[in-house]
């Protein structure tokens, strides 16, 4: 530590601080030279420390060591003493290798339990984690991060950015926001108490502002500066005198709320924090980059103060009438009449109408036309409800057989009711903008109204933030962590909105376009399916009395959510049945009170006879009656632990419940890790919060069975904030607008449906863009077929045949996209290994036209490619496994093709074998012998026949040879063959 390295020193330590400590403690009374100082230190009666100052490395002085080197050794070790190394990747800048981008994209924050969450590791730096580790009870860190408030905590405290250790505690640092707009600073000591104070100043509201904290052992130093050059607003140094306990590894960072405290109103931007340097405002480096976006926010808000005036001083003005509404109109008996039984009137003399009305026609235009007089007096609710009013004459118009042709024209009522507040308008908005429909197209108005939507707690607005992070799609930055924040708080919900029989909500169903026969069960409460489920139910069916209860109860299968219906069915079936589904669904409704009264007793005894008969969901409601009402945990756990036996999952919860909570009998404290084990198991069971709880373990990472998996845990909020209602809701009446044959609004909801990143829906769209493509491509600004079959293949359980769909785009190319034939092979691999034939065959053909398939597709079919190393082979594995997945009885193309294939085969070995060649060699002999005797004919044929010379004189006598002559011969042995030449033989 004093000397620089050279010859004989070779690693010498490197220290950036180092801290004198001294402490007076009793000799009997915690002065154990064996224990640990810091255990002595909570025992000193005095203590005080200092700061020292180090030297860096390399300003150091060499020690002589009186010893002479060899004269190489020596001049060897001159050359490089007095060169500084290159530091690589982490500390190749020491000072800024400590800084984290905790958030680089603004985030909606609703005010609600749900944040984001972070996750520190330790320096794989050897130098800076041992600083980081010195500078455990002497914190020396800054955060920088941005801040659009819209209220002051509506609660005691609100989160902004705070640490939660591994015991689920605060630690250091934790800021929350009061109710009077301070800052609440808290940290925790190493003596294990924790130390809280508050800031003079308040928080601008309704005004980005950046806030710095710094941290410099026990001196915190708050700045916030507002404005593009950041001037200082405020600014408060506090001294403290006790050590601060500060592991930043040790637990996780949220930004905004958790389930310990709601977050702010408003937006985060940016967020910095330099775990192992204190600095100064003018040294950060912590712009606001989406600085468009932002002032586009506060434009929004801006606007919307003025609307919301508006609306408020318009509604108290005519529900105040009396003596003001003369001004309007005189009062006799007539105008009394007309008041009651005709259209409401409103006074048209505001002062301030003739200034806003050009800037706010529509608002003005829907104020006239609307009766205020049933609206709430409350300003807030007034203002809401109005937004809501507004918003269902704009989506009435948009209903219309050309509602698609009406967006422009309804474009100011949405920007109207999303001022006031109805955020279902905004993300009307932001898909409007974002895809296009019949609006130009602006991604920056898009995400705006997304946000905003988000902050307001919209659930499509959420949804729809959470899967563009969770994709990276439409320029919002990957980010899973910030999904998870947007996915989790509409998760949270579902199971709420599930048991609320109010709202606009259905259940969530996968019913696809392309499927004739579930299409062809879909009825509505003068349906054939429901009527004859009814006439059943009404003879005393069980199964239709079930069935139809539970349409109406959840609205399913196209009928709408009718409670009051539903529980009639069920307690008809539950009484006059036996039934034991019928009577415990009764039973439950009869706990809850869930539109009927509640009558314990009777549910009681419906609960156990439904038990007796062996359900397991009675078993395990004998538990939960056991655990709310009779608070015997003993026989709550007896009969979850029967029910968890039977493979319930809502028993396997249950009793992750009663470990959580650390009253399991015979358990005496917490034990979260068997708590996890079974929420895990009620999880893969379907169970909504425990599939919650277990979303939560991976963002954390804080059990070791649940290892920290930000991309599991979007995952598993995503699965459960599908099962919304309210997108329920939307999905349903796409179907139904489908059904009737109303394509625009079939288009507008699934386009709505599909921008929250629900699978079947895109894929749905897709199908209706290809059914209707002039529908398509005068309404929408996106290449619909492309854009949703593209982002169905990213989702976990898309279908094969939209695997299939982006093969072919990829393959043929479609419209701007050029041909990938890599892309296209990944598809159709993805396919055949969902088990689908039309994938290995569409696999097959690409060979066929000469394509290579890559060793790493083949490995992904489980295709070895040692044992089918060549073309023809791997074509017979994917004919042999397209044939065998192929549902068809009779010959299928993949029959047909691998039966092709082997007979081409056969052809080419007979043409390679010796046999042919055999008869290749004798047949072309046998050509040549008859081509020459056809020569041969020819040429004997042209010369003819020469004619007998008669003379009457004999020949003179010739030498011939003592045989027979040919002439004779031929007399004597064959016919002769007149004017024809044969060889012989």
């Amino acid at each position: 530590m004093v000397y620089r390295d050279d010859y004989f020193i070779r690693h010498s330590i490197s220290v950036s601080a180092v801290i004198l400590r001294a402490w007076i403690t009793h000799k009997y009374s915690g002065g154990d030279l064996n224990v640990k100082w810091e255990e002595n230190l909570l025992h000193a009666v005095a203590k005080n420390y200092t700061l020292l100052k180090t030297v860096p490395p390399f300003e150091r002085p060499f020690k002589d060591h009186q010893v002479c080197l060899e004269w190489n050794m020596d001049y060897i070790w001159n050359l490089r003493a007095n060169k500084i190394p290159q530091c690589p990747l982490e500390n190749a800048v020491l000072l800024f290798a400590d800084v984290v981008t905790l958030l680089g994209f603004l985030y909606a924050s609703s005010g609600e339990n749900t944040g984001i969450v972070k996750k520190f590791l330790r320096f794989h730096n050897r130098e800076l984690e041992a600083t980081r580790r010195q500078r455990i009870d002497y914190p020396v860190f800054t955060v920088s991060l941005w801040l659009y408030l819209l209220h002051y905590c509506k609660a005691n405290l609100c989160g902004i950015l705070y640490f939660v250790d591994s015991n689920e505690m605060y630690g250091t640092p934790s800021v929350f926001l009061t109710e009077e707009g301070h800052l609440h600073i808290q940290m925790h000591l190493v003596k294990g108490e924790d130390l809280a104070v508050k800031t003079k100043f308040t928080m601008p509201l309704k005004e980005w502002f950046r806030l710095d904290i710094s941290f410099n052992g026990g001196q915190i130093i708050v700045t916030t500066s507002i404005g593009q050059d950041l001037e200082s607003y405020h600014n408060q140094t506090i001294s403290f005198r006790e050590d601060f306990y500060y592991n930043d590894t040790a637990g996780y960072f949220i930004i905004g709320g958790s389930r310990y405290v709601a977050g702010i109103e408003g937006f985060f931007g940016p967020l910095k924090y330099y775990r192992l340097h204190t600095l100064h405002p003018t040294q950060i480096f912590n712009p606001l980059l989406e600085k468009q976006l932002a002032e586009q926010i506060k434009s929004y808000y801006e606007r919307c103060a003025q609307v919301q005036e508006i609306v408020s001083m318009y509604t108290s003005t005519v529900q105040q009438g009396g003596g003001r509404q003369e001004a309007c109109n005189l009062q006799n008996s007539y105008l009394d009449l007309k008041l009651r039984y005709g259209s409401p009137s409103t006074c048209r003399a505001f002062p301030w109408e003739k200034e806003l009305k050009d800037r706010h026609p529509g608002l003005f235009q829907a104020l006239l036309e609307m009766g205020l007089w049933t609206v709430p007096r409350n300003q807030n609710e007034s203002v809401l409800e109005i937004g809501r009013r507004i918003f269902e004459k704009a989506v009435k118009r948009l209903s219309t057989v050309d509602g698609l042709h009406q967006i422009s024209s309804v474009v100011p009522f949405l920007m109207d009711s999303s001022c006031c507040g109805y955020h279902k308008a905004s993300y009307y908005l932001a898909v409007f903008y974002e895809t296009g429909l019949n609006v130009p197209r602006d991604q920056l108005q898009g995400m705006l109204y997304s946000l905003v939507g988000g902050q307001g707690s919209e659930r499509l607005s959420s949804m729809n933030l959470g899967y563009k992070h969770y994709q990276g799609i439409d320029n919002y930055p990957l980010d899973w962590e910030l999904s998870y924040a947007y996915y989790s708080n509409i998760a949270t919900k579902t199971p709420l909105d599930q048991h609320t029989l109010q709202g606009d909500q259905a259940y969530v169903e996968t019913i696809r376009l392309k499927d004739d026969e579930t299409l062809k069960v879909q009825t509505k409460e003068d349906g054939d399916v429901f009527m004859w489920l009814k006439h059943e139910a009404t003879r005393g069916n069980a199964a239709a009395q079930q069935r139809l209860a539970q349409m109406l109860f959840w609205g399913q299968q196209g009928v709408a959510k009718n409670p009051e219906a539903a529980i009639e069915w069920y307690a008809k079936g539950a009484l006059e049945t036996e039934d034991p589904a019928l009577i415990y669904d009764y039973a439950i409704v009869l706990f809850k009170g869930q539109g009927v009264k509640k009558n314990r007793r009777l549910a009681l005894e419906l609960m156990k006879k439904a038990a007796s008969k062996g359900l397991h969901q009675a078993v395990n409601g004998l538990g939960w009656y056991y655990h709310k009402f009779k608070k015997n945990y003993v026989k709550a756990a007896k009969y979850w632990l029967k029910a968890e036996e039977m493979g319930n999952p809502d028993a396997s919860y249950n009793l992750g419940v009663l470990y959580l909570d650390g009253i399991f009998p015979g358990v005496p404290e917490r034990n979260q890790t068997l708590a996890g084990e079974y929420f895990h198991k009620a999880a893969q069971g379907g169970h909504i919060e425990g599939t919650l709880w277990c979303s939560l373990y991976y963002i954390t990472g804080n059990l070791e069975t649940f290892p920290r998996d930000p991309e599991k845990a979007v995952v598993w909020a995503k699965h459960v904030a599908e099962k919304n209602g309210y997108l329920g809701h939307v999905i349903r009446k796409g179907l139904n607008a489908y059904l009737e044959g109303s394509w625009h609004e079939a288009l507008l909801y699934y386009v709505l449906a599909a921008e929250t990143g629900i699978e079947v829906s895109q894929t749905n769209l897709a199908h209706i863009c290809e059914e209707r493509p002039d529908l398509a491509k005068r309404y929408l600004g996106v290449n619909c077929v492309w854009r949703y079959y593209n982002f169905s293949v990213f989702q976990i359980g898309a279908p094969s045949f939209a695997y299939l769909k982006m093969g072919d785009l990829y393959y043929y190319g479609h419209q701007n996209q050029s041909q990938d034939l890599e892309l296209s092979v990944q598809m159709y691999a993805q396919a055949a290994l969902d088990g689908d034939s039309q994938g290995f065959f569409n696999l097959a053909l690409l060979i066929e036209e000469g394509a290579i398939i890559p060793h790493h597709i083949l490995d992904f079919l489980e295709i070895d490619p040692t044992i089918h190393s060549n073309n023809i082979s791997i074509l017979q594995e994917l004919y042999e496994r397209c044939w065998s997945q192929s549902s068809e009885e009779s010959f299928s193309p993949c029959s047909l093709a691998w039966l092709y294939l082997h007979l081409r085969l056969i052809w080419g070995a007979v043409l390679h074998s010796a046999l042919i060649y055999f008869l290749g060699t004798f047949l072309l002999s046998v050509l040549i012998a008859w081509t020459v005797q056809y020569f041969q004919f020819v040429s004997a044929s042209g010369s003819g026949p020469t004619p007998a010379r008669s003379s009457s004189e004999p020949p003179a006598p010739t030498a011939s040879p003592a045989v027979t002559p040919a002439a004779d011969a031929s007399a004597q042995d064959r016919p002769t063959v007149t004017n024809n030449a044969e060889p012989r033989e």
